[in-house]
Formats: structure tokens, C-alpha cells, sequence
């Protein structure tokens, strides 16, 4: 099963990598890092990734694993990610994002009309480019799969390894990656941070 990974300068390494934890020790997976071009891809946050291919030799794929950036916006605006997706989507078993990764779908028209969630300060952004927005941490429709912020793209891969193989193989992945999450605090949404965290958070947000 061929995963393809997207890389594009100023995306977030976890939106990445804990899909890629999840999906690339299933046996039947080969994993691919596609970027625009073979150069070291610099995250928001300063890890550099290499890919493996480019966007020009990829013409399909049976998964697609599209991660989310905290400079959303100039992605976008960049359109690099989006005309490849609009080419390799229709070939692709499952297309799935993480966080804003949701925008790149949008833009690539693959979200119309669609329920879709995504990171909870990108809401009215991803419905403005006329998806369904959706508050779930996971959203399941066709063959394409939508996981809100960030931590949520472990949840997403999970999701996927259920559909693809069973829930018996999904409940083995989470075990083998001590998966059980307990935060110290409750905070890791908008209906559960103090509401002068959630405007913290959406300013931050806005100015990146």
C-alpha cells in the first residue's frame, strides 16, 4: 500500500509524524515524502524533513496524508500543494489532512459540500472555502477523512488503520504506541479552555 507523506515549507512536524507513526509499521505500507521539489522541507516550528520524491513524479497513490501549517494562510496563498492534490486525488484509495491541512483540500475543491473538520481557529477559513465544517475530532466521509488540530492526526491514522484492516489491528497500533492520552490539564479545546486562553490563542493564530 503506497502512503504518500506531503511535505511543504512551514507545515507542523506533528500533523506529519504521528500519522506517520501510526500507518508506516502496518507491513502492507510503503511510505513516500513528496515535496515540490527534493530540497529539505523546513517546519513551522524549525525541523527540517527530507523528501523522498517529488510532486512531479507522483501520479498516484492509495493514501494521502495531507499535514496542516500554523501559517495556513501563506500556504495557501502559495498554491504549490492544492493543483498536485487536484491531480492525484481522484487516483487515491483514502485522502486524508490533519488540522489546516483541511484549507489544502478545500482549495483543491475536494471539500465541497463536504463535512470536514479542522483545527478550531481555522473553522470559518474552512468553511469559507466551502466545506461542511464539523466540530468532531475525526471526520469520516467517502473516502476522504478530516481530523481537527494537530494531536488529532493520531486519532485520524488510527481511524484509517480500522477501516483498512480491522478494529483489532487499530486497538494493537494503539497499544504498541502506549497511545492513552491524559493530559494534565482540560484545555484542549475552545469548550474547555478559559475563555481568555481561547482569544489568546485566536490572536496568536491571526497574526501568524
Amino acid at each position: 500500500m503506497d502512503v504518500v507523506f506531503v511535505l511543504y515549507p512551514g507545515m507542523t512536524a506533528l500533523d506529519l509524524v504521528g500519522p506517520y507513526e501510526v500507518l508506516a509499521p502496518q507491513p502492507e505500507v510503503t511510505a513516500r515524502f513528496a515535496a515540490a521539489t527534493p530540497d529539505p522541507v523546513r517546519c513551522d516550528a524549525g525541523l527540517v524533513l527530507a523528501p523522498t520524491t517529488t510532486f512531479d513524479e507522483v501520479d498516484r497513490a492509495d493514501v494521502l496524508v495531507v499535514p496542516g501549517s500554523g501559517r495556513w494562510g501563506e500556504v495557501l496563498d502559495a498554491d504549490v500543494v492544492a493543483p498536485w492534490l487536484r491531480r492525484v486525488h481522484p487516483t487515491a484509495t483514502w485522502t486524508t489532512s490533519v488540522c489546516s491541512g483541511s484549507t489544502l483540500l478545500a482549495s483543491a475543491g475536494i471539500l465541497d459540500g463536504r463535512p470536514a473538520t479542522t483545527h478550531w481557529a481555522v473553522r470559518d477559513e474552512l468553511a469559507a472555502l466551502g466545506a461542511e465544517v464539523r466540530t468532531d475530532r475525526v471526520v469520516v466521509d467517502g473516502s476522504v477523512i478530516t481530523a481537527a488540530g494537530v494531536s488529532a492526526g493520531i486519532d485520524m491514522a488510527l481511524t484509517l488503520v480500522g477501516l483498512l484492516w480491522g478494529d483489532d489491528r487499530a486497538r494493537f497500533t494503539q497499544l504498541l504506541l502506549e497511545y492513552d492520552p491524559r493530559p494534565p490539564h482540560r484545555a484542549g479545546s475552545p469548550e474547555t479552555a478559559p475563555p481568555a486562553l481561547v482569544e489568546r490563542g485566536r490572536h496568536l493564530m491571526r497574526r501568524r
